[in-house]
C-alpha cells in the first residue's frame, strides 16, 4: 500500500485550519531532498508555519509539501519530501499527530542523515519508550 503520511498530513491541516487554529510542521531537515531555509534549522530540525497566512502556493501533495513563504523578508520556495514531515500541530494547543515510520515506506534516512531510531533518544540503542513527545522548536 501507499504511505498514508500524505492524507494524514492533508486531512491534519484541514483540521487544524476549520478549528481557528495554526498548522505547524515539524521537518527533519535532514532527509535528502529537503529544501528550507538552513539559518532557521535547529538540532537537525525546522519547524514551519504553513498557514494560509505565512506560506503561498501550498500543494501536499502524495511525496511532497512544497509553498513558497519568506524568511526574514527574503522569498524562498522550500520543498519537503513528505517522509521528513515528523509531526503536524496546532501552535494554539498542541493537538496534532507524531509520525513515526511506515511498514513499506521508503527509508527517510537518505545520505547524509543519521539514524535517529536506532539510536533512540539516550544513544543506548533503543527507541524511547512511552507516547511519542513533541517539542517545539523555535
Amino acid at each position: 500500500m501507499t504511505s498514508s503520511r500524505p492524507y494524514l498530513v492533508r486531512a491534519f491541516n484541514e483540521w487544524v485550519l476549520d478549528n481557528d487554529c495554526t498548522p505547524y510542521i515539524v521537518v527533519d531537515a535532514g532527509v535528502q531532498g529537503v529544501q528550507v531555509p538552513t539559518e532557521h534549522v535547529a538540532n537537525g530540525q525546522i519547524v514551519l508555519n504553513i498557514s494560509p497566512g505565512a506560506v503561498r502556493g501550498l500543494v501536499i501533495g502524495n511525496g511532497s509539501l512544497e509553498f513558497s513563504a519568506r524568511f526574514g523578508g527574503v522569498p524562498m520556495q522550500v520543498f519537503i519530501p513528505l517522509q521528513a514531515v515528523m509531526a503536524i500541530y496546532a501552535k494554539e494547543n498542541g493537538e496534532g499527530m507524531v509520525f513515526g515510520s511506515e511498514p513499506g515506506s521508503p527509508d527517510p534516512d537518505g545520505p547524509g542523515t543519521k539514524d535517529k531510531e536506532a539510536s533512540g533518544e539516550g544513544g543506548d540503542g533503543e527507541r524511547p519508550s512511552g507516547r511519542p513527545t513533541l517539542k517545539v522548536v523555535k
